[in-house]
């Protein structure tokens, strides 16, 4: 005796996006927490950013939730973590989930090191634009490394872009050619899809 017809029934669950931005101190198991909480309200994590900014942090994300899920429940679930204690945290609906696709992809890193210098995140940004490439990804801070260390603290600032293919080489040289002008190193490499 077979199933019924019907047994196996698929049902696509209607679903929507929320932004979630979330600041405060940091402290270890933040991520975690955050993520798990999602998870178990039915969460789907899209895109996400988390970074260490001096003795804070600061996490964003785009998680996909059931359309049965209020925002409003989702902020108290994640108020009441123990890691996200005084934190500030904001969560609304997001309405722009349209998928690039190919348009943004990851073409290329670049990392720029040295000595801090004023401009120069907005001076490699203008040549960004200036070959149609796309700053996708950025981070930048001081860190201590190597022989470095006995220096003082280096300045580093790494970016993901999408570089336009015919305008790639052209693009790496401007950059490298003005992190040289300040004085700095350049590294880049493709990234493989």
């Amino acid at each position: 005796m077979g199933r019924p017809k019907d047994y196996f029934v698929t049902t696509k669950l209607m679903s929507y996006s929320l932004y979630i931005s979330l600041k405060g101190p940091d402290r270890i198991g933040l991520v975690a927490a955050v993520s798990a909480c999602l998870f178990d309200l039915g969460g789907n994590l899209r895109d996400t950013a988390f970074a260490v900014l001096g003795t804070g942090f600061e996490f964003s994300c785009v998680v996909e939730v059931p359309d049965d899920m209020d925002p409003a429940a989702v902020r108290s679930a994640l108020a009441a973590l123990e890691p996200l204690g005084g934190a500030e945290l904001t969560v609304n609906e997001f309405r722009d989930t349209a998928d690039q696709g190919d348009a943004s992809p990851v073409t290329h890193w670049i990392e720029v090191v040295g000595s801090d210098q004023p401009g120069l995140i907005a001076r490699v940004s203008e040549v960004f634009g200036e070959y149609g490439a796309n700053l996708v990804r950025m981070s930048s801070g001081r860190e201590r490394a190597g022989r470095q260390a006995a220096e003082g603290p280096r300045y580093v600032t790494r970016f993901e872009v999408s570089i336009p293919p015919e305008r790639a080489g052209a693009c790496l040289a401007a950059v490298d050619n003005t992190a040289g002008q300040l004085a700095l190193t350049c590294n880049w490499g493709s990234v493989r899809r």
